[in-house]
């Protein structure tokens, strides 16, 4: 279940070095949370923006219940919520040393892909590509799906 993940402080997110981050929708965060779990079975550290509450006074809703209180905030720019997530995927796309991308993903997901690119991140996509687009590709290796992924991680 989704609401039993772990939930780690932002000064470990700060300060904790890994070997992935997982980047996606979280409305796709059951299939996010398979991969992450995936990628630590092999002994590897992994961290996602689901390890921390999407909004921190409302851990106990659902994912989907917390992005729609989150997404509600008509001034996101001064809204200490989204300062935080901000501050710690930044810290997350600085700190991993491969950042892996599931689709479908939202604008935000494209943008952070963008941003680990730009840091020098070795990218993986896992999933079809619905539109081709030529920043598609960044991304030097690519599996159609979880299952496909993780197995190449248990031949390595």
């Amino acid at each position: 279940m989704i609401k039993d993940f772990l939930v780690l402080t932002r000064d470990i997110i700060f300060r904790m070095k890994t070997d992935y981050m997982v980047i996606g929708r979280v409305r796709n965060a059951e299939n996010m949370l398979q991969l992450v779990k995936g990628i630590e079975a092999t002994g590897s550290s992994c961290y996602s923006c689901l390890h921390k509450p999407a909004v921190p006074e409302a851990r106990d809703l659902d994912w989907r219940e917390q992005m729609n209180i989150l997404e509600s905030h008509k001034d996101f720019w001064n809204d200490q919520n989204h300062i935080n997530h901000f501050e710690t995927d930044m810290n997350g796309l600085r700190n991993a040393d491969t950042v892996v991308m599931l689709l479908p993903a939202g604008m935000a997901t494209h943008m952070e892909a963008g941003v680990a690119y730009g840091l020098g991140k070795r990218l993986i996509l896992i999933g079809e590509v619905e539109k081709p687009e030529t920043l598609y590709l960044m991304f030097k290796e690519r599996y159609s799906d979880i299952e496909g992924f993780l197995e190449s991680l248990k031949k390595s």
